[in-house]
């Protein structure tokens, strides 16, 4: 039988079953928009209580409504039961790639997954891997152990990496619109990784082979964190200049050649900037060079909590109150603006930190009702209701996440000191920025 010709034919008539395997961030809006063009998706997730949310068609992502999920009727399935597989004829893997201690890849969800689906796949079938991963992921966890169950890649089974590229809160660039990067084991496999995508996006961006595509991914994620490093670094020198950085950013952004604004913040926060760039300056050192740049950015931007803490410290003693004691107000905990996403914000961070000084902390966020980790009786783990609690009454108020809800005007009228961390505050004498 010739599996590539069969599987271009199931495109060209939409006649494909899409398995995708994690229904997170990236998982569950894929699943999506598949559907929305037509295919039917088995959607796989070993946490049981997605899936019985998703079974009753309720949504736990934000960008993702209820309304929605009920359009899709049985074109998505959602299940914990991988034997489904057997079905599909595309896998795409959305797999969390976190960091152990000392900054080393944690690949046990794609290890584990690939595991739980090996039972189940059958000829003609083509994986993608979407997960963020070092150059080589692809060949090792995947091609390896296919090949030693007897497929031959190419000929009866068919192999890609296509990197994702969802950004949460996004309105401007969707998963249609955003080009899709996509290299195959085999020039037939990037054939059919093309053919699938092309079904959802209005770009597909062909390289070489997997690495290249993995090598891409963290790339782009390296660039955004080396910059942003470096403009941590030029607000803290700025600041003992007595200059304000983001004055400076805005006017050296005038430049329309030679410049890219990027802004400084109080630390780097989600599940790809403060992650993927170590898994390529883990990957280098077993080719014997070393990542200093990317070593020192990340290391800049993990300092940054400790600079917010302090500069709040500071605000405090130069006003004459005692920290200990003091009562702060947070402005968003999410990772980043319009998102309620808490992985890996730094938002977490200033919170313990100044609970650890023996303030008193509260937080407010229209998109974070509830931070689900215990910080001591210091903290107040839910978002205060504005009407029921005063501004004033909070000895200083720290922005972490500049969401477009927030009333700014309010927070400044009425906040006695505000330590800006993004720069969203005109120049005052009640305002610190950090």
């Amino acid at each position: 039988m010739d599996y590539f010709k069969s599987f271009l034919t199931k495109v060209s008539k939409k006649n494909l079953t899409i398995g995708v395997v994690g229904l997170g961030y990236t998982g569950l809006p894929l699943s999506v928009r598949f559907c929305e063009k037509g295919l039917t998706v088995v959607g796989l997730d070993i946490d049981e209580q997605k899936i019985a949310l998703l079974a009753d068609q309720k949504s736990y992502l934000k960008d993702i409504s209820d309304s929605l999920l009920k359009e899709l009727g049985n074109k998505f399935r959602p299940t914990s039961d991988f034997s489904h597989i057997a079905l599909c004829d595309a896998v795409i893997l959305c797999l969390p790639t976190p960091l152990q201690e000392g900054r080393i890849p944690d690949l046990s969800y794609l290890s584990e997954s690939i595991k739980k689906i090996s039972p189940y796949l059958r000829e003609g079938q083509l994986i993608s891997l979407e997960s963020t991963s070092f150059p080589g992921t692809t060949e090792e966890f995947i091609v390896t152990p296919l090949k030693k169950m007897g497929f031959t890649i190419g000929k009866d089974f068919f192999v890609v990496y296509s990197p994702e590229r969802i950004d949460p809160g996004r309105r401007d660039f969707t998963i249609q619109t955003t080009p899709k990067v996509c290299g195959g084991v085999t020039p037939d496999c990037l054939t059919l990784g093309k053919s699938l995508y092309e079904m959802i996006v209005d770009q597909v961006f062909s390289v070489r082979d997997t690495k290249t595509a993995e090598f891409t991914k963290l790339l782009e994620n390296v660039q955004r964190m080396v910059n942003i490093g470096l403009m941590n670094e030029m607000k803290i020198i700025a600041d003992k200049m007595g200059i304000d950085i983001y004055e400076v950013i805005k006017a050296a952004d005038t430049k329309p050649f030679g410049f890219t604004a990027y802004g400084p913040g109080p630390g780097v926060g989600g599940h790809c900037i403060p992650v993927d760039p170590f898994y390529l300056s883990w990957k280098a050192r077993e080719y014997g060079e070393s990542s200093v740049l990317i070593e020192m950015a990340g290391d800049i931007n993990n300092r940054m909590p400790d600079y917010v803490v302090q500069k709040t410290i500071s605000a405090l003693e130069v006003r004459n109150l005692k920290v200990e004691g003091a009562r702060v107000l947070i402005l968003g905990v999410a990772y980043k603006r319009d998102v309620e996403d808490l992985r890996g914000s730094p938002a977490l961070d200033i919170i313990k930190k100044l609970c650890e000084k023996k303030m008193f902390v509260h937080f407010f966020d229209p998109h974070v009702a509830y931070i689900p980790v215990d910080m001591g009786e210091q903290f107040l783990n839910h978002s205060i209701d504005l009407s029921k609690n005063h501004i004033h009454d909070y000895d200083v108020t720290v922005l972490i996440t500049d969401h477009c809800e927030l009333d700014y005007d309010l927070f400044f009228q009425e906040s006695s000191i505000l330590i800006d961390t993004r720069g969203r505050f005109p120049k005052h004498e009640k305002v610190i920025k950090a």
